[in-house]
């Protein structure tokens, strides 16, 4: 465990898993070539960033920071690690290398980078990590992990928020469709991150202190038969006053009134037994968390009046019942003709607040599906979301990469014929700079020793390729994004790791803050040049004596040691 500036310890990563080892294998044979040039312990700066917004969009969020500084943090090679590498290498390297690796430990590492739940975008740098070359190359393949997935299915949960709207529940039920166990848990805590309200993963809820929730399954439901399974039939009053020592024939009672009553007479004959028993057993067991799942059978003509009569049983004892799921079927039109029931014994049976039962609705939901909820007319108050959330089914990967921009002072480039896939050089500082209506307008990427942009200023911002992308921008308020997370043997002051309910606060705060149409799911409006903006001309030509083309073609040539 390493402790930061203000003396609080920080834990190693939440995943067991999440080792030295967790690399591909030529960071090590890599690391091996460094030191036997004696290359090994130059100051190198990698930039960490994504080329492309996830899932059609425009907006992505960043998300696993916190696992990447628990890992650094804490990183050191074990001996029964260097056991097994050296196993792994070739005979020919010699021992001196083994020694080099039982000395590291990430001190000389300094990590600069975006706070987590921030809203970022294509080519910005998410992180920033300064170092031995070495070890910065060793951290690369855990990094680009931690950051991969986090930062895919936050967007992705972020998404279905925006969908579903701010009033909506939402509900992260994908752990039995995740990608094993990590893929669960990790999920659980993202979608958090993302807007999601609970989960029913209780690993992660213990982990991470998400709220959980969860009821019952449809074997619940048909693994009872008949109402004389229910043995203990008392209930105690919610005040404490008295037990009802029948509840099953006050539940009974009740289903006769709704069935006989003037405005639902003829809606349903006789409901499903097994399914009766089924909830009255459960609502015995959770007189106060009574949700039923009413689509074992029928859900109108046997779910919906089932639940109700126990729901109004409840009452009777003071007891105030949940509300339904519903897993199957036309949802919008199961989810309207529901509350006009629970609307319609309200005001038969005059009680308050029956009407608005909450009506939760799962089933393979994805961002289609509720789009075309909301546009059909439905009356959902909560979603149960899971294969669709958790695989991030629509993109596999977000396509992080950890690019070279600078060793010894001088910056670094990787070329391409692809101009999206050439990276940036040199150290750099980003600031996000805001308008008027307090919108974010551009992400501003500077060299690291650039005076940086004013309140007020008129500021040219170019696009990185290309030379007609350009425009003036007179920010009225401006925001540095980066921030030291690790700050090595330098002096600089440590950011603390926030508590996750604040990454998510951020999260929400973020996407509040951006333009509806950067938002919108279909054909959303790119934001400001996809942030590739930079004004790094003047400071490539200070540093290297040479032009950056602002047009990048395939024809591009190079002079200088770029």
């Amino acid at each position: 465990m390493d402790s930061n500036d203000s003396g609080r310890v920080i834990s190693g990563p939440t995943n067991p898993m999440v080792t030295p080892l967790l690399t591909d294998h030529y960071q090590f044979t890599m690391a091996y070539a460094y030191w036997k040039a004696s290359k090994h312990q130059e100051r190198a700066v990698f930039d960490l960033y994504f080329r492309k917004n996830p899932f059609g969009g425009e907006y992505t969020i960043f998300a696993g920071l916190e696992e990447c500084v628990r890992f650094i943090s804490n990183y050191k090679i074990s001996e029964d690690q260097i056991h097994f590498i050296k196993n792994n290498l070739p005979p020919s390297c010699e021992d001196g290398f083994f020694d080099y690796l039982r000395g590291i430990d990430c001190s000389d590492v300094e990590v600069y980078a975006i706070p987590e739940g921030t809203v970022v975008f294509p080519k910005v740098p998410l992180m920033r990590i300064e170092g031995p070359v070495a070890v910065v190359q060793l951290l690369e393949t855990p990094i680009v992990n931690l950051i991969n997935y986090a930062s895919l299915v936050s967007t992705n949960a972020a998404r279905h928020r925006f969908v579903a709207g701010k009033s909506k529940t939402l509900l992260e039920f994908g752990l039995r469709r995740a990608q094993g166990p990590d893929g669960g848990v990790s999920a659980s805590k993202y979608c958090y991150i993302g807007g999601f309200d609970a989960t029913s993963n209780v690993a992660a809820g213990r982990l991470f202190g998400i709220p959980l929730r969860g009821t019952h399954s449809h074997a619940f439901v048909s693994s009872y038969m008949s109402l004389g399974e229910i043995t203990e039939k008392s209930l105690r009053k919610k005040d404490g006053s008295s037990t009802c020592v029948d509840f099953v024939s006050l539940v009974q009672k009740w289903l006769n009134k709704i069935k006989w009553s003037d405005s639902l007479c003829g809606i349903f004959s006789d409901t499903n037994k097994s399914e009766l028993t089924a909830f009255i057993s459960y609502a015995l067991a959770f007189p106060d968390n009574f949700l039923a799942l009413v689509d074992t059978y029928d859900v109108m003509r046997s779910g919906v009046p089932n639940f109700c009569a126990v729901a109004l049983a409840l009452s009777d004892l003071g007891y105030k019942a949940v509300g339904i799921r519903l897993d199957s079927g036309d949802l919008a039109y199961l989810s309207c003709e529901s509350r006009k029931f629970f609307c319609s014994i309200e005001k038969e049976f005059e009680l308050p607040g029956f009407g608005k039962m909450s009506i939760t609705a799962s089933n393979d939901l994805n961002e289609e599906t509720l789009d075309a909820l909301n546009k059909q007319g439905h009356e959902v108050d909560a979603y149960g979301i899971g294969t669709y959330l958790v695989t991030c089914y629509a993109q596999a990967a977000l396509g992080v990469v950890f690019k070279l921009v600078e060793i010894n002072n001088q910056p670094r480039i990787k070329l391409s014929e692809d101009v999206s896939k050439v990276s940036i050089p040199c150290k750099k500082r980003i600031y996000r700079l805001y308008g008027k209506e307090t919108y974010p307008l551009v992400d501003l990427i500077t060299g690291e020793n650039e005076p940086p942009p004013k309140v007020g200023q008129r500021i040219l911002c170019r696009h990185p390729f290309q030379e007609s992308k350009r425009a003036y921008v007179v920010p009225q308020h401006v925001e540095e994004l980066q921030r030291c997370y690790c700050a090595g043997s330098s002096d600089k002051k440590r950011e603390t790791l926030p508590p996750l309910k604040d990454i998510r606060e951020r999260c929400i705060k973020q996407l509040e803050q951006m333009r509806p149409d950067h938002m919108r799911r279909l054909n959303p409006t790119p934001y400001k040049c996809q942030c590739k903006i930079i004004r790094l001309h003047s400071f490539l030509v200070a540093q290297r004596g040479t032009c950056w083309g602002a047009a990048v073609t395939k024809e591009i040539k190079w002079h200088g040691s770029l």
